[in-house]
């Protein structure tokens, strides 16, 4: 089992920037690939980016390429967010899936964090 938790969400105004954390334990010896989705109020979650393990590819969402980056070590994964825009309000979540291929379907993860708020203010 793969346990997940994220850290660093928080309020900040349009322009500017914040840095999500997600701490990895748990049975992490088998490799995964790692994505982070969002959900806003009344909207499905939707992919934001994802990462091979050994972090030789990465994929973003066309709304927040350019603006966010998404990087891990061994225990840590993070969301670099910058240019935030109010329309990036949401949860956000970091994800695992037992398996190497990334892939931009939530439902093709099996772990999961709580989730941490992200609020833009315009």
């Amino acid at each position: 089992q793969v346990h997940l938790g994220e850290t660093g969400g928080g309020l900040v105004q349009a322009g500017g920037s914040l840095r999500l954390s997600c701490a990895i334990s748990g049975r992490t010896i088998i490799p995964h690939a790692m994505g982070w989705f969002r959900q806003a109020p009344g909207k499905e979650r939707e992919f934001v980016a994802a990462m091979t393990w050994s972090g030789d590819r990465t994929l973003y969402a066309d709304s927040v390429k350019g603006r966010f980056t998404i990087s891990k070590d061994s225990n840590t994964m993070w969301l670099q967010m910058t240019s935030l825009k109010p329309e990036d309000t949401a949860v956000y979540y970091c994800a695992a899936r037992n398996s190497m291929t990334v892939v931009t379907s939530h439902n093709d993860y099996h772990h999961w964090g709580q989730g941490t708020q992200v609020t833009v203010s315009s």
